[in-house]
């Protein structure tokens, strides 16, 4: 009675254990949906899939340049909700990669909404995602990208001395001879299983999260709505279920290098040696994972593709203001109140980009680059996530290109100006192709004298404006608005300048930067009189040089 009594206590004690970790799971991922991740990124592991991937055939792929000026790695940390290491290498990939497909963009919507809505689905699937959470599923990606290893041309003899073990412990309980033929076997054979370890430790991460992947992509396909992302997907995981029985190993090897079960470990080395398992079994699965790579990588993104969704409704449940933007056919650029998500407590604006392109001024930290990058960020993410930070947007599907953060490259021995000559060269070339682009630009030539960077500044951003491009500039150059104003539309941000400090309020005006506040901010950090008042002379002096010119 006693024993029966203890024995319900502790089957309650357990079921109250499970329940408490249930409902604490369930409170972390609720209270989690809409805020920003607080874990590590590594970005050498979240970039493989995509630098792994043919691109081919999509309508841009965005160049490490434009990621580099644009601050990819910061929005990516930003936008990223997801609950998985697949969802990590599958959201990068996304937001990389720009195409348009209404249809799947449209069906994306609808499960977005649901997930929203359905909070018990939603936590469902997140516990599910969280699954593929450990640092190992980074690697399933290698089993349909990267080449695998080949057995060595001498493999057979692999076979033969497994056969002959075998052999020989059956034959040495009838023959006690045969013992002494196996222990010498198993020395040739122990050189052997230890000369295939490096092999398979190229596998002992991926395969076994591939069987845990599997596993979730089934489960996540019982639900209708998702379903339809994949219709076919059964096919697949019923394909790589059929190396389910072999790739078990891997499972068991890994398990019982992480528990550290000494004693188990050693009997289960002993028996590998002695029949030469490890080899066997893992150009066996290797040889049959060759030819499911389609199906492992339909498994993949499908996982990967709901992990995306998940991170999306999550993202939206944490914005005070996002839209989904509107892909027009015409060749315009409109957003209401936008922001960029990067900057806390963003000062919104409004913007129209019609037939001409948009040409900025302003003194330094006015906020100018700030914008350009705003306006890209949100063309990015409403092309790839369909949301914008903004009240309203709308535009064309276009191809982004940018030079804004360009520096010395001294290792290949290039100049800022040459670096800066080298991109712009590539933008021109760009532009002459029968695509809507957008080109994103900050301080043309800066690396060059006045004269020639005005001169130069001027042929290469009217030639960049024609074919329908659009061109977002930023200048310090005055006197380029003056001779770009037929085909840019002129805009400004300005600071206020009080007694002794400096105000911005980062609201882009209308027309060109009228007032100069630079000497003067010199003499509100106490230059010397002398300097100003030169300075003060030199500037009045040039003033009227250029008047002169065009009057």
């Amino acid at each position: 009675m006693m024993i029966k009594a203890l024995f319900y206590q502790i089957k309650y004690a357990i079921s109250n254990l499970f329940l408490n970790r249930k409902k604490a799971t369930n409170g972390r991922l609720k209270a989690s949906f809409g805020t920003v991740k607080d874990d590590a990124f590594n970005f050498t592991m979240i970039e493989t899939y995509f630098r792994h991937k043919d691109h081919s055939g999509v309508y841009q792929t965005l160049s490490d340049k434009t990621c580099n000026d644009l601050d990819f790695d910061e929005m990516f940390m930003f936008l990223d909700r997801t609950h998985s290491k697949i969802g990590q290498q599958y959201l990068y990939n996304h937001l990389r990669t720009i195409e348009s497909d209404e249809k799947q963009t449209q069906l994306d919507e609808e499960i977005i909404a649901e997930l929203s809505k359905n909070e018990a689905l939603r936590i469902s699937i997140q516990k599910k995602l969280e699954k593929l959470n450990h640092k190992d599923a980074f690697y399933i990606r290698t089993l349909f990208q990267e080449k695998h290893i080949h057995p060595p041309k001498w493999f057979f003899v692999v076979k033969i001395l497994s056969f002959l073990s075998l052999l020989s412990l059956v034959l040495s309980f009838f023959e006690p001879i045969f013992f002494g033929v196996l222990v010498g076997i198993f020395c040739v054979n122990l050189l052997i299983h230890y000369w295939n370890k490096k092999n398979l430790v190229q596998y002992v991460n991926s395969v076994p999260q591939l069987l845990r992947l599997n596993a979730v992509a089934a489960n996540l396909f019982t639900n209708t709505s998702l379903k339809k992302l994949h219709p076919n997907l059964a096919k697949s995981i019923q394909l790589i279920n059929g190396v389910k029985s072999r790739m078990s190993f891997f499972q068991l090897e890994a398990t019982l290098q992480g528990e550290f079960a000494i004693f188990a470990w050693f009997l289960f080395e002993i028996t590998k040696t002695v029949f030469l398992l490890e080899p066997l079994l893992l150009f066996g699965v290797l040889q049959k994972l060759n030819t499911k790579r389609t199906e492992i990588e339909a498994v993949f993104s499908f996982v990967g593709h709901v992990d995306m969704l998940v991170s999306i409704a999550s993202l939206r449940a944490g914005l005070d203001t996002y839209c989904i933007p509107t892909i027009t056919k015409d060749n315009e650029i409109h957003a209401d109140q936008i922001r960029h998500p990067l900057i806390y407590d963003c000062v919104p604006n409004n913007i129209q980009i019609g037939e001409k392109s948009l040409l900025l001024t302003g003194s330094n930290m006015s906020g100018k680059t700030s914008f350009i990058r705003a306006i890209g960020l949100n063309i990015i993410t409403g092309l790839t996530l369909n949301t914008c930070f903004a009240k309203s947007m709308s535009f064309p599907l276009l191809r982004i290109f940018s030079a804004i953060r360009i520096s010395d490259d001294l290792m290949n021995d290039k100049s800022y100006y040459f670096e800066e000559v080298t991109t712009i060269k590539e933008m021109i070339a760009q532009s002459k192709k029968n695509t809507m682009n957008l080109f994103l630009l900050d301080e043309l030539f800066k690396g060059t004298n006045t004269v020639e960077r005005i001169s130069a500044g001027k042929a290469v951003l009217s030639a960049l404006a024609k074919n329908h491009n659009k061109v977002l500039v930023s200048t310090h150059d005055i006197e380029l608005t003056d001779m770009l104003e037929e085909t840019y539309d002129l805009y400004h941000f300005s600071e206020i300048v009080a007694e002794n400090t400096v105000a911005f309020d980062y609201k882009l005006k209308e027309g060109k930067l009228k007032n100069r506040n630079a000497i003067r901010i010199l003499e509100i950090n106490q230059y010397p009189k002398e300097i100003i008042d030169e300075a003060m002379q030199i500037s009045k002096k040039l003033d009227d040089s250029y008047l002169g010119t065009i009057l």
